[in-house]
C-alpha cells in the first residue's frame, strides 16, 4: 500500500512540473540589462545585454539611437546583445536604457550608464581657465624662497664641516 501511495504522488509531482514548466516558459521577460561600459565617452561604443530576451528586439536611450538587440547564439538564458554608438552632442550625466524585446515586453533600467565630457583639447596656453599671471608669480616667488632656503642651509652645512 505504502508503494501505491509513493508512486501516485510522484506522478502527481511530475505532472505538475511538467504543466509548470510550458507556463514558465510563456512568463519569461526581459530581466536585466547590462551595459558595458558603464561609463563612456561621447562616440565611443556601448554594448547592450539582455537576459529573457530570447528573440531579439530593439533598445533606446536618450543618448543614442535605436538599436538592434540580436538573440545571442547558445544562451542557456536566452540572452540578445546589441552595440551603440553614443551621439556625439550627448551631455554629461547619467543615461536609462529601455529595451523592448520581441514577444517578451520591455523593461527599462535606471542610470544604467553614464556619459562623461570630453576635455578641451588644443587650446594650449590661451586659455583662460589655466593659471593667472598671479598664479604664475607666486609660484614662481615659492621656488626661488626654495632654492636660496636650500643654498643658505647647504653653505651653512658646509661651513660647519672646516671647523
Amino acid at each position: 500500500m505504502r508503494t501505491t501511495r509513493a508512486l501516485a504522488v510522484s506522478a502527481a509531482a511530475v505532472a505538475a512540473v511538467g504543466l509548470a514548466a510550458p507556463m514558465a516558459a510563456a512568463w519569461n521577460s526581459p530581466s536585466n540589462i547590462v551595459a558595458m561600459p558603464s561609463v563612456i565617452a561621447r562616440g565611443g561604443q556601448l554594448t547592450v545585454t539582455v537576459d529573457g530576451c530570447s528573440r531579439g528586439g530593439t533598445m533606446t536611450s536618450p543618448a543614442f539611437r535605436e538599436t538592434r538587440l540580436k538573440p545571442l547564439v547558445g544562451a542557456h538564458n536566452e540572452t540578445s546583445s546589441g552595440t551603440a554608438t553614443i551621439n556625439q552632442d550627448a551631455r554629461p550625466g547619467s543615461y536609462d536604457i529601455t529595451v523592448n524585446c520581441e514577444g517578451t515586453g520591455s523593461l527599462t533600467r535606471p542610470a544604467a550608464f553614464t556619459v562623461i565630457g570630453g576635455t578641451r583639447g588644443g587650446l594650449g596656453g590661451s586659455s583662460t581657465t589655466g593659471a593667472t599671471p598671479t598664479d604664475v608669480a607666486i609660484g614662481g616667488g615659492l621656488v626661488t624662497a626654495a632654492v636660496v632656503g636650500g643654498g643658505v642651509f647647504w653653505m651653512r652645512r658646509r661651513s660647519e664641516k672646516h671647523i
